[in-house]
């Protein structure tokens, strides 16, 4: 096993750390606060950046949309040459993270921004800094952003070392306003980054596999403690476990899948299903789909997760119950779709190059069909 491991973000842990962000942040820098829909008014969180603040010079952007497209975020782009923005502080979930990574690159780009979604390497960034108020992604974290395309119905993601938050504050305290949706959102995603790492083939890391066993624990036993979600104690391990799904580390040097992503990412684009919704009726029959591939590391899954018996399809069926039973579908028939589901997917996966998806390369079209076919089957069915 060979890799090579960088994170350089320091994490900000706990009550009250909103106010460290001024050991981050030079007095020079002139800095865009980027929100989202406004909930941070109503939670405290902007009346402590704005103190936090006090003495610099900045300016706000609002408006960050779940799954962030580039024509909101290009407005903001106009505003940061103009205002010769020198630090970008984003506040909220991965969404505004994600687009602030985007701001960070395309700010200091002559060209469009969007090139970064089809290839082009970052050459240079702005500086940025990450207050977390919805844990899910681990964009607070990692390199890695997913930008979408209202006017051609595209979702892609780019990623540089550039693009690595400088900070992030992970204070629980301010989850208290999300709703249920959001927690189980934040809950399915992390659960799903952490098996895209994990769940491919045996591999040699006990450490690596160890790691991602102890999340994807963490992260059921707050589904079965779902009752308690609204708990201080709750939020706090759930923003923990979602950090570190995705904070690169499982990942090195182990074998990644990724395919429930990119199937997920067009399913999003077309019919706006939030990322973890449309993870969700993915996920499970791309496993059945991929048995052959999968068998072993769904056992180690069963006995090491579920403390289950050796069996296949109970562990995918314990994978379902646990989304269904914080509210979130596992079926794609649950959603409003129309009848060209299949060819509208396939097509644009293709158009994006991605006709080779999985740890093997061996997830073709043909079988994103057929994953896609048994989502859309009712249960009765």
């Amino acid at each position: 096993m060979e890799y090579s491991y960088y994170n350089p973000t320091a994490i900000q842990f706990g009550k009250g750390q909103i106010k460290s962000i001024v050991n981050f942040i030079s007095k020079d820098q002139k800095v865009l606060v980027v929100y989202g829909g406004g909930s941070i008014k109503k939670n405290g969180v902007y009346d402590q950046v704005v103190s936090a603040l006090d003495g610099y010079t900045w300016s706000e952007f609002s408006g960050v949309e779940p799954n962030p497209s580039v024509e909101t975020l290009n407005k903001a782009v106009e505003i940061i040459k103009a205002e010769k923005i020198d630090f970008i502080l984003a506040v909220g979930g991965g969404s505004v993270i994600d687009g602030c990574k985007y701001l960070a690159a395309a700010s200091l780009y002559d060209g469009d921004g969007w090139d970064f979604l089809e290839g082009r390497k970052v050459e240079k960034a702005l500086p940025l800094g990450a207050i977390l108020t919805l844990p899910a992604t681990g964009s607070e974290s990692n390199v890695n952003s997913v930008i979408s395309k209202k006017s051609t119905n595209e979702k892609r993601y780019f990623g540089s070392p550039l693009l690595y938050p400088k900070f992030a504050v992970l204070d629980s305290s301010v989850m208290s306003t999300l709703d249920d949706r959001q927690l189980a959102n934040g809950l399915v995603d992390a659960f799903v980054h952490t098996c895209e790492q994990y769940l491919t083939y045996p591999n040699t890391s006990l450490l690596h596999d160890g790691y991602a066993q102890t999340i994807l624990k963490g992260l059921h036993t707050l589904a079965q403690d779902w009752s308690n979600r609204k708990t201080e104690l709750w939020q706090e391990n759930l923003m923990l476990l979602a950090n570190q799904a995705l904070n690169g580390f499982i990942g090195s040097g182990v074998p990644q899948d990724w395919a429930t992503h990119m199937i997920g990412h067009e399913i999003t684009a077309f019919y706006g299903l939030d990322h973890a919704q449309s993870l969700a009726v993915v996920q499970p029959y791309l496993l059945r789909v991929m048995i052959e591939d999968k068998k072993e590391k769904l056992l180690q899954m069963g006995k090491e997760v579920f403390n289950m018996p050796q069996n296949y399809e109970i562990v995918i069926e314990a994978i379902e119950y646990m989304y269904q039973s914080i509210g979130v579908p596992t079926k794609l028939s649950a959603y409003k779709t129309d009848d060209k589901v299949i060819e509208n997917i396939t097509k644009a996966l293709e158009s994006h190059g991605m006709t080779a998806l999985g740890e093997k390369g061996n997830i073709t079209l043909d079988k994103v069909s057929k994953i896609l076919e048994m989502s859309l089957k009712p249960f009765n069915l």
